[in-house]
């Protein structure tokens, strides 16, 4: 990789998946550091030690509060599904935010410049791909907020995808999808009330896409509101004033689709 080298640290965790009271995979995860020029980044791995052959590799990109616990659980249910998942870090090690104060200045910090945010992705997604249970050839990404932009706008520059997932994630964009560029198939899913998300990002987004000839599906669930998919959410809306929520109907119907999504690309 020249510069961005990998090394695998910290604790490595077996524990067993239960189905209906009977042990149906064995998730391992790895916490892993690697660098990108000189800087240093923590993700995390989840697969299943168990499975036979080499599996598709799926990369979560994490919300603006940085690579957390709610990132990791994302990978985690994705190793439960048959994929083995990697939950990489756009900010750097120990950029983790707990205030949207702090998430704001990593999140320009890690945007000021388009091609870090791309050299920073390609990192994790060369790091996933070497990964002994993974099939290199079948990769997908998967992001939420602020992540949800990053994997859109990887698919605007080209990215080598097999698929592309958005979870309430901002869409509009300084760049514009060309025609034929866009390699992955794509689903966008957003809140009909996202204050965040508003609707001529929704509607550009769709023209861009058609333009583009992109292979692309966006959902809009009526009247939920921004960061759907995080149980956290109520939570932190309460805390900081935050026009978000949790949603269980629309975070289950994404997920579905995402999964019928990953079928489709990864069928043999």
């Amino acid at each position: 990789m020249g510069k961005q080298k990998l090394s695998t640290v910290a604790a490595t965790s077996m524990a067993a998946l239960l189905l209906s009271g009977a042990a149906v995979a064995e998730l391992r995860t790895e916490t892993v550091t690697y660098k990108v020029g000189e800087d240093s980044f923590t993700g995390y791995l989840a697969y299943d030690d168990e499975a036979d052959g080499k599996q598709p590799g799926v990369l979560v990109v994490h919300e603006w509060w940085g690579h957390n616990e709610f990132a990791r659980e994302q990978a985690e249910k994705l190793a439960a599904a048959g994929y083995t998942a990697f939950a990489l870090d756009m900010y750097g090690s120990g950029k983790k935010a707990d205030h949207p104060e702090d998430a704001k200045k990593f999140m320009n910090e890690a945007t000021k410049d388009m091609d870090q945010v791309k050299a920073r992705f390609l990192a994790a997604k060369e790091l996933l791909q070497q990964h002994d249970s993974v099939d290199s050839s079948k990769i997908a990404a998967q992001g939420y907020c602020f992540g949800g932009a990053v994997v859109l706008n990887m698919a605007r520059m080209g990215v080598d995808l097999d698929a592309v997932v958005s979870y309430h994630g901002a869409l509009g964009s300084p760049i514009t999808a060309e025609p034929g560029k866009v390699q992955p198939r794509i689903h966008v899913y957003t809140g009909g009330a996202d204050q965040m998300v508003p609707s001529d990002q929704v509607s550009g987004l769709a023209k861009e896409m058609q333009d583009a000839g992109a292979d692309f599906t966006l959902v809009s669930f009526p009247e939920v509101l921004h960061s759907f998919t995080n149980p956290g959410a109520d939570q932190i809306a309460d805390e900081f004033g935050l026009p978000i929520a949790y949603d269980e109907e629309a975070a289950t119907r994404s997920w579905e689709g995402t999964m019928r999504l990953y079928s489709d690309v990864f069928a043999d």
